[in-house]
């Protein structure tokens, strides 16, 4: 058996401030070495399926391809400063409204600054009944 004598347990200020300092310096310390909470997973349903003619569906995360028995979700951020990115079905590329970067649509590389990383693109589980895409963000 245990037992704690609480009268011998004081905490002054002394203390309590190497605590708080200790505590305040932990988080940069393991922000330095890389450690980060993993994300979870979010999962979207799509209840629509692709029309044959466009190939795509446009929604406010990304937007969903459909096409040659191949499907794909690219993210609509843009990775220079998270503007959202608009379709061009014409000539097939994102561009960013507000640096006029290009990525383009079948691999979401960076074709026109000044963003330089590609477009993220989500895996994508397709289904015979609804939903019929599964999108996985």
């Amino acid at each position: 058996m245990i037992i704690i004598n609480v009268a011998k347990v004081r905490l002054n200020r002394r203390k309590i401030l190497t605590y708080l300092t200790g505590s305040a310096l932990l988080y940069p310390l393991l922000h330095f070495i890389g450690y980060k909470i993993p994300k979870q997973p979010t999962y979207i349903p799509v209840n629509q399926v692709v029309p044959p003619l466009t190939g795509y569906i446009v929604t406010p995360d990304f937007v969903l391809f459909d096409r040659e028995n191949d499907c794909w979700a690219v993210s609509r951020k843009c990775t220079h400063l998270g503007c959202k990115v608009n379709y061009h079905e014409e000539i097939d590329i994102f561009e960013c409204p507000c640096h006029q970067s290009h990525f383009s649509a079948t691999t979401g590389e960076a074709t026109k600054g000044p963003a330089l990383k590609p477009l993220p693109f989500f895996p994508v589980e397709k289904r015979d009944n609804q939903p019929y895409y599964i999108v996985t963000t």
